[in-house]
């Protein structure tokens, strides 16, 4: 049966116990305690790495369950946070811990991003995911769903997003100084992708369970050119490049210009056969999302690069700044992270706009806030980042289909490629298998 959502204020009225213990195996040692503060009862699930600083990010809440494939990585945290319920399968953690968990940091390999989302949110829980939100179009479409059903508070792990730089980059767009925009070019420089194929496959490390590690994808044999942090690079793992910065760079139009759903998504560049590999992601890739008309802004073109602008940066005269360049009729404004340049066709430097996008309380406090019944976090899943995630994995799709296709986003359809359709859902092993909502 599925436990209806809990009301983002109501949740305060009840206190849970806290169970604290280690699991090994199907046990768990149960300590209980119960909260006397307004807190939130976060799990994190996937607390190396990355998940590591997102745990340091919420821990003024209370931690009262993490859950982890590897223990040497997860080791730090496990230690530091010695109360919390410590567990390997995060359905495990939510059979003994479910009832008292308000809401859950997901922070693993981007292949397991969507079976522990989709869990928690059925079951009411909040969720902060990291990006990009899921494995595939169809896994992205079906989180956003739930979490509109069920009325949970979300974050995708977007931190850039609470930038005040980047804040002062979207009002300069939106002030209308460069006029009409067109073309917007983004992209992420380096050439990671196509890492050497294993040689090796000694026996799984006793810390890391490799089995869970894969989870709902096809199981192959243990090898270090997969973890703990190559996975990024293989397609049964990761989403490649455009996966790892994509959500990052593409914020920046997707918010000034108040971006939704792509029309169409094609290639810059049509790569050969030899380099579109069926494991791993590639070391370059030139990409296109056409959008129509709308939510205030024009018709226009969004190219997504792994690989370098400077030739863009060089035919339109531009400021050589940041990972973005707004093309519009008036001028250019070369945007990152950080902030921005402006530059206006006869070489003048335009007036920046008075400040009006409010400072951010901190990215993950905008969560926070949001579980406790706040505003809606910048980055939610179903008025944001959903279709922003779904716009970085349709530009894989169309690379890997070696050409574009028109995309319904209404009916999650590509048309005009029927080789793109394989990349677009998910493919689970038989104990993965979940019903479509």
């Amino acid at each position: 049966m599925k436990r209806k959502p809990r009301p983002r204020r109501d949740f305060l009225k009840t206190s849970a116990a806290v169970a604290s213990g280690y699991w090994i195996g199907n046990s768990v040692a149960d300590v209980s305690a119960r909260s006397a503060n307004e807190k939130l009862n976060i799990a994190c699930i996937g607390v190396g790495g990355q998940g590591g600083s997102n745990v340091g990010r919420v821990s003024g809440e209370n931690i009262i369950a993490m859950c982890d494939v590897d223990e040497v990585k997860a080791g730090k945290r496990f230690q530091e946070f010695n109360k919390a319920g410590k567990f390997k399968d995060y359905r495990v953690m939510f059979d003994n811990l479910g009832k008292q968990i308000d809401a859950v940091v997901i922070s693993t390999p981007d292949h397991m991003h969507f079976h522990p989302a989709r869990q928690a949110m059925l079951e009411g829980k909040h969720v902060y995911c990291e990006k990009p939100l899921a494995h595939s179009a169809w896994e992205i479409r079906q989180l956003t769903r739930i979490a509109k059903k069920m009325d949970v508070a979300t974050q995708l792990g977007n931190q850039r997003h609470a930038n005040e730089g980047m804040a002062r980059a979207v009002e300069a767009v939106q002030s209308g100084m460069i006029g009409e925009i067109k073309d917007v070019f983004c992209a992420i420089g380096g050439s990671r992708g196509m890492p050497e194929m294993p040689k090796a496959f000694p026996a799984v490390p006793s810390h890391l369970d490799w089995e869970l590690w894969q989870g709902p994808v096809p199981h192959r044999k243990y090898a270090p050119d997969y973890v703990p942090y190559k996975w990024r690079f293989w397609w049964d793992y990761g989403t490649g490049e455009t996966g790892n910065w994509g959500c990052h760079i593409l914020d920046i139009p997707y918010w000034a210009l108040g971006l939704k759903y792509p029309t169409r998504v094609d290639l810059d560049i049509v790569p050969t056969a030899d380099q579109i590999d069926a494991l791993r992601t590639p070391k370059t890739m030139k990409t296109r999302l056409e959008y129509k008309a709308e939510n205030g802004h024009d018709a226009v073109s969004l190219h997504w690069w792994h690989g370098s602008l400077d030739e863009i940066f060089a035919k339109y005269k531009a400021e050589k700044y940041g990972n973005t360049l707004f093309v519009g009729e008036y001028g250019t404004i070369s945007a990152g992270f950080s902030g921005y340049k402006a530059k206006l066709k006869d070489g003048s430097i335009p007036q920046p706009p008075k400040p009006f996008i409010a400072k951010s309380p901190g990215f993950h406090q905008e969560w926070i806030n949001a579980c406790k019944g706040g505003p809606r976090s910048t980055c939610d899943f179903v008025n944001y980042s959903g279709a922003l995630s779904e716009a970085v994995l349709l530009a894989n799709a169309a690379y890997r289909a070696g050409g574009g296709f028109d995309w319904n986003a209404e009916l999650l359809k590509a048309s005009g490629n029927s080789r793109a359709e394989q990349y677009i859902t998910s493919q689970f092993t038989r104990a993965w298998e979940v019903e479509e909502i």
